[in-house]
């Protein structure tokens, strides 16, 4: 099942570029916002597979949205690939680098960002999006949990993420628009494998990252299992899993995302971001 965000609608997509507005088709069953489904996720999904070849308009690409347009939970997992923690000069860690993205911050698959300075970075992220509530969830449950994947950015203001005695992880994540994530919520078990992903993104037609989430040091899983011991994952929150090497901060000479360029994050059977940077109004700190 794959579902989109289109205008503030949720739809089900097919494989061939058709949608199906779910609020109408179901008679009023599902919620037509987005962030609601997920309080009713079993049920859509018995639903969804008695529609799958159901379309009642063409969708276009450039009209979708944020598939979890508010969640109430937002967490991000940090030195998550060996690969990364190398580049980064930080040791391995023994549980998961937790901190939180502001809700606020969600942005669609084509949303243009705007830049509150020189120093903003790139991370393209696997996205799971959780479907049942998880507390205390095991690993071996983990997945039944899952509503589906997205592809994301967790885009990075780095000089304030880094500033001061007790770096600002979740300030410096949390500008408008550094959370763009979709194109769509698609389920595992629409992907061939869905522990072993590629990913990367380019600016333009360089390749900046690109790697593959059977890499990931703390898996999915063990992720969902680690945060519901602390606290309840509620349908609709959002994990970004972790980034692969290849970050503008580690490189030499440092390199942020410019006015104009481009950024194209995608991962394997998800789908992909295209999202345009454009000079916003300069951050300064108070």
């Amino acid at each position: 099942m794959r579902i989109a965000n289109i205008a503030g609608r949720t739809t089900l997509l097919d494989g061939s570029g058709g949608g199906l507005d779910i609020e109408k088709a179901s008679d009023g069953r599902f919620p037509a916002e987005p962030q609601a489904l997920f309080e009713l996720w079993d049920e859509l999904r018995e639903w969804a597979a008695t529609h799958t070849d159901r379309t009642d308009f063409a969708v276009d690409l450039d009209s979708l949205e944020a598939p979890t347009p508010s969640p109430r939970q937002v967490f991000g997992v940090g030195l998550n690939y060996a690969e990364h923690i190398a580049e980064s000069k930080m040791g391995r860690p023994d549980a998961p680098a937790v901190f939180t993205k502001f809700p606020s911050c969600i942005a669609g698959p084509t949303a243009v960002i705007s830049l509150p300075s020189p120093n903003v970075d790139w991370e393209v992220e696997l996205v799971v999006a959780i479907g049942r509530r998880a507390w205390c969830a095991s690993e071996d449950d983990a997945w039944n949990h899952v509503a589906g994947l997205m592809v994301g950015q967790d885009l990075s203001e780095r000089v304030v993420q880094l500033a001061g005695p007790v770096p600002q992880f979740s300030l410096g994540k949390s500008f408008p628009g550094f959370a763009p994530v979709g194109p769509a919520l698609v389920t595992a078990d629409e992907v061939t494998d869905p522990n072993d992903l590629e990913l990367g993104c380019r600016l333009g037609d360089e390749v900046l990252q690109l790697g593959r989430t059977r890499d990931l040091i703390f898996t999915v899983p063990e992720l969902v299992a680690r945060l519901s011991a602390i606290c309840p994952l509620l349908p609709g929150d959002i994990i970004f899993t972790g980034t692969p090497s290849g970050v503008g901060v580690a490189r030499d000479p440092k390199r942020f995302l410019p006015p104009g360029g481009v950024l194209t994050s995608h991962i394997e059977g998800l789908g992909e971001l295209r999202n345009e940077f454009v000079a916003g109004p300069t951050y300064r700190s108070a």
